[in-house]
């Protein structure tokens, strides 16, 4: 479950950042930089920021982990 939530937030801050982009100021695409930085650092340090907030919210790892992967 919680690979499902996290695929569909971090896909829909991406969809945003791109919507705000192209319609508010172009400085919004360093949200999407931002949102590509924290993926790339995630798949190095095993840690999510965003996985971390969903466990708390009570979010369960029935099907796997949402950025990183625990053994």
């Amino acid at each position: 479950m919680l690979n499902t939530y996290f695929r569909v937030i971090v896909g829909f801050m991406v969809l945003l950042s791109v919507v705000l982009t192209v319609y508010v100021n172009q400085n919004w695409m360093w949200f999407t930089v931002f949102i590509g930085v924290n993926l790339i650092q995630s798949a190095f340090t095993k840690w999510c920021l965003l996985e971390t907030i969903l466990v708390k919210l009570g979010v369960k790892k029935t099907d796997g982990a949402g950025c990183s992967v625990k053994n």
